[in-house]
């Protein structure tokens, strides 16, 4: 599989670079939090990156001063699994280099998307991402196993909580799996068999050989 550059043009569809933000402390402190043993681990909010200075900066000016969580994805992660979006932008940071699976809410069909659709962007170190509200994603995938990845993740306060309760009034609403988060699994997932709406098709997308060359 092909990986693009966040820098590259084709990223314009998915989402945008932030500039103007200074996001040393929030590596540092990052760094300071174990990798889980094996897999993945999120957090919507985490109290010592909220502390960072960025974290006003963040809200005052990616989120038009909204309240805000900043939490992590870390671990260490190769495949798809699944694809899930927002009713706005997440911003992603990176304490090192990471590669971001997306794909676009258009490219639903019949609450399916293709796993062909997907495509790869390497995302360099300390440099915020803005992931468009319309861009399917999930977790990020790491450059370097022995290292695995540790990805800021922003979002408007209350994301990925408990979900709200209410009657399906559509198929999308079955797709919801916590507040402001929609999720489409491919079959072979855990989120799959846990009951997530399989919503892919095709391979279940691995980039381990393509970092590995």
């Amino acid at each position: 599989m092909q990986i693009h550059s966040a820098a590259d043009p084709a990223f314009k569809a998915y989402g945008r670079i932030l500039e103007g933000y200074d996001t040393a402390e929030l590596m540092k402190a990052m760094e300071k939090i174990a990798l889980p043993a094996a897999g993945t681990a999120y957090e919507p909010g985490i109290e010592s990156l909220e502390a960072c200075a960025v974290f006003a900066d963040l809200r005052d000016r990616a989120y038009g001063g909204m309240p805000i969580q900043l939490g992590m994805c870390w671990g260490r992660n190769t495949k798809l699994n699944c694809l899930e979006y927002h009713r706005d932008s997440e911003v992603n940071i990176g304490s090192a280099d990471f590669i971001l699976l997306l794909a676009r809410q258009e490219e639903i069909e019949d609450g399916v998307v293709d796993t062909e659709k997907v495509k790869a962007f390497r995302v360099p170190a300390g440099v915020p991402v803005e992931v468009y509200a319309t861009t399917l994603h999930y977790a990020p995938c790491h450059t370097d196993a022995g290292t695995g990845f540790r990805v800021a993740v922003v979002l408007p306060k209350g994301t990925n909580t408990d979900k709200p309760s209410f009657a399906p009034q559509c198929e999308e609403d079955t797709w919801m799996t916590a507040r402001n988060k929609w999720l489409l699994a491919h079959p072979d997932s855990n989120e799959a068999k846990h009951g997530a709406h399989i919503g892919l098709r095709g391979l279940n997308t691995d980039i381990k050989e393509d970092i590995e060359k």
